[in-house]
């Protein structure tokens, strides 16, 4: 569990990530394909919405996570964390979750690879923003 969260969703077969191998605690299925685009489809329609997180316009496989929200007709919201503060970003998050009445979320965003220290703002952005939602 992260954040005092449940964690799951949906992870290339293999277990690969960026940095290696996903760890079984997180919770993941792995899907019947390597491919990136299978795993980010599943978790988008397994999920509520999804809450696309980056540090500038979304690129790669980020755009291709807001392209598939679209595609299904899933609730979505972007987070431009250099565009936005943290405090605004978790307060327009929480306004969101409540009006989507978001129960399962799908978080993304870029790698970490291309953005170094944005997993532990996401980390941040959600803690506040569930913090602001209760």
């Amino acid at each position: 569990m992260a954040l005092g969260l449940d964690c799951g969703g949906w992870c290339p077969k293999g277990r690969r990530a960026e940095d290696g191998v996903i760890p079984v605690r997180y919770g993941l299925r792995e899907t019947e394909s390597t491919d990136y685009a299978v795993r980010t489809e599943r978790n988008i329609v397994d999920s509520d919405a999804t809450l696309l997180v980056t540090r500038g316009a979304p690129t790669g496989g980020s755009a291709l996570t807001a392209q598939l929200a679209r595609r299904h007709g899933r609730p979505l919201l972007a987070v431009d964390l250099d565009a936005t503060s943290i405090e605004d970003a978790s307060a327009a998050v929480a306004r969101w979750l409540e009006r989507e009445r978001v129960q399962t979320l799908n978080v993304a965003g870029s790698r970490a690879s291309k953005a170094p220290g944005l997993a532990a703002a996401v980390a941040e952005l959600v803690r506040r923003s569930l913090e602001a939602a209760l």
